[in-house]
């Protein structure tokens, strides 16, 4: 029966992943209800799913996908910076579902923002050094939970003039390094945990990739005739619900 907590978890993780939605906070908010005992290193292997997900859909064209390497690995730079420095504090202050429901309201502003003001012109290829960076700068924020690493590099790829469909594509692959970074450092802090089992660890990273794999085709065929403001509204219902909750 214990098999089933880390197989639900891995398929919260891998459908909210890529949908601007934040898959860290649906998942504190699962393992608040069901009284699991998720934590950030759990969180962060089974988004290893992801990362595998990522090379499955796009292995066709990883050769033509390495010549944005340079951008792809600058945008990693910001967030990669901050995990360093802020892990601690988020795990011991930000991982409550009041936290989350806080950042679901507060990080739909920059939705709103990109899809109002983006020209939504431009690919990948056009991108500048400092335009990746800009980019890096706001997937930064994804560490807070309830933030969306996706959800936030689109509305930052939308304001630098990407397509919606373009900046779904460069959100997974920027933050392709940062979630296989994160993924391999905290199995590490797994592998000692006396919590999670290496079978539970295996379910949720299996159940991850597939549900993952689902939530690509999905984003990037809705983005090409739809904007993200259905997310958004999505965002700030769950906000609600949440707070009405647990400030009760």
């Amino acid at each position: 029966m214990l098999l089933i907590y880390p197989l639900i978890l891995g398929i919260i993780q891998g459908l909210t992943e890529f949908l601007p939605i934040s898959s860290t906070g649906h998942l504190i908010l699962f393992a608040n209800f069901i009284n699991f005992p998720s934590n950030l290193s759990f969180d962060a292997f089974i988004h290893l799913g992801s990362f595998l997900a990522i090379l499955l859909y796009y292995h066709r064209e990883l050769g033509e996908i390495w010549q944005y390497k340079r951008f792809i690995f600058l945008s990693a730079i910001p967030g990669a910076l901050a995990g360093l420095s802020l892990e601690s504090l988020i795990e011991n202050y930000f991982r409550s579902p009041e936290s989350v429901a806080l950042m679901l309201i507060i990080m739909s502003l920059p939705m709103v923002i990109g899809e109002r003001f983006g020209k939504k012109e431009k690919s990948i290829g056009d991108l500048t050094i400092a335009k990746a960076l800009f980019i890096g700068c706001a997937q930064a924020l994804a560490l807070f939970p309830g933030t969306s690493r996706s959800g936030i590099t689109i509305s930052a790829g939308l304001l630098v003039g990407l397509k919606r469909e373009e900046a779904a594509k460069f959100s997974f692959l920027a933050g392709a390094p940062l979630i296989l970074g994160a993924g391999l450092y905290e199995s590490l802090e797994l592998v000692k945990s006396e919590i999670i089992t290496f079978e539970m660890a295996l379910t949720g990273f299996i159940s991850s990739t597939l549900s993952s794999l689902l939530a690509i085709i999905f984003l990037l065929s809705f983005l090409k005739k739809h904007s993200m403001y259905a997310f958004v509204v999505y965002r700030l219902l769950l906000a609600l619900i949440i707070l009405s909750i647990y400030l009760n």
